[in-house]
């Protein structure tokens, strides 16, 4: 069977997304581990790169089965529609990473897959019932992030109210576990959304028949992501780990054993949620737990912002691609 051009374009601009989602999402994953002085940057990188490459070996396809099945309706959307919606969620994400805003890849992805479904094929091409279930988990997982921060490190600050200043070693040396636990969970949930994509490319050209993810596709993906996340987002580390609050080793233990405990409950049960908002509302609701004066709130004010206005934004960039393709009648 000839294999059209188109696939293989989708295909590159997936594990394009992939790379940039890595490089952006490993600020998230390292930010409070490197402010609290607990590792060398390279050495948390790279440690985190390593672990998110064996993420989606480990835990499965669940969620990939999500994206590529529970969004969009195989049966109606194109390659090209595909293409395009790849590329309005790579465009926005460029612009964040570049004025150092921690917006949500994973929102930007579905935004951008939604708004070239609308425009190319329109709301038939939009499984709505998946559609609303991505958006929930995409929605409240910040929530959950924030509220089980808040409610750890009180307990932490229980258990340990009778320790020596020692404690403090403890929080450091144990951040190897929780990065690396934190770094699986991400690694598992955000590169199978591009292992779902590419799944749905190869089964609109006809060269698989139903879901059955073939082994290249995970270690493609897992391997993109992860050599992103080995050169790390500069910017948004210093976001996450400065602007909210100044960040001690507790704080970066309780994080991240706070976003990995829900990144992994959310990819057990296939539902695709955004580190960068599990991570930065964990944040907030540790430094909260503290002290509610302590986090710096106007900071996360413009996070939220760019969390909200993430979905329609790259919808809009998705369609506008697509539109300005049809008026060129340029076809891939």
């Amino acid at each position: 069977m000839l294999i059209p051009a188109s696939l293989f374009i989708v295909i590159f601009l997936a594990l394009t997304y992939a790379f940039i989602n890595g490089m952006r999402d490993s600020s998230s994953i390292v930010a409070t581990m490197i402010s609290s002085r607990s590792f060398h940057p390279r050495a948390a990188l790279g440690m985190t790169a390593v672990a998110e490459f064996f993420g989606p070996l480990i835990f499965g396809v669940t969620v990939a089965k999500t994206i590529a099945g529970d969004i969009i309706s195989s049966e109606v959307i194109s390659l090209q529609a595909l293409m395009v919606g790849l590329a309005g969620a790579i465009v926005w994400n460029l612009i964040t990473w570049y004025f150092g805003i921690p917006s949500s890849s994973s929102h930007a992805l579905i935004g951008g897959l939604v708004g070239a479904a609308l425009i190319s094929s329109g709301w038939n091409a939009v499984k709505l019932t998946g559609f609303t279930k991505v958006l929930l988990a995409l929605f409240i997982s910040p929530l959950v992030g924030f509220f089980v921060g808040f409610v750890i490190l009180r307990l932490i600050y229980v258990f340990s109210q009778h320790a020596t200043p020692n404690i403090n070693n403890f929080f450091k040396k144990s951040q190897i576990f929780t990065a690396i636990a934190l770094a699986l969970s991400h690694g598992t949930n955000d590169a199978q959304k591009t292992i779902g994509v590419i799944t749905l490319s190869l089964i609109i050209a006809g060269q698989i028949s139903d879901f059955n993810v073939p082994f290249w596709v995970i270690v493609a993906s897992a391997g993109m992501m992860a050599a992103g996340t080995a050169l790390g987002g500069w910017r948004l580390i210093r976001t996450l780990g400065g602007k909210f609050y100044k960040i001690r080793p507790v704080h970066g233990f309780a994080t991240q054993l706070t976003s990995g405990c829900v990144i992994l409950t959310a990819t057990l049960t296939g539902l695709p949620v955004s580190t960068s908002q599990v991570v930065s509302s964990a944040i907030i609701g540790v430094g909260a737990s503290e002290r509610f004066g302590k986090v710096r709130w106007g900071v996360a004010g413009d996070i939220l912002t760019a969390w909200v206005v993430t979905i329609p934004v790259s919808a809009v960039f998705s369609a506008g691609i697509y539109a300005m393709l049809a008026y060129f009648n340029v076809s891939l």
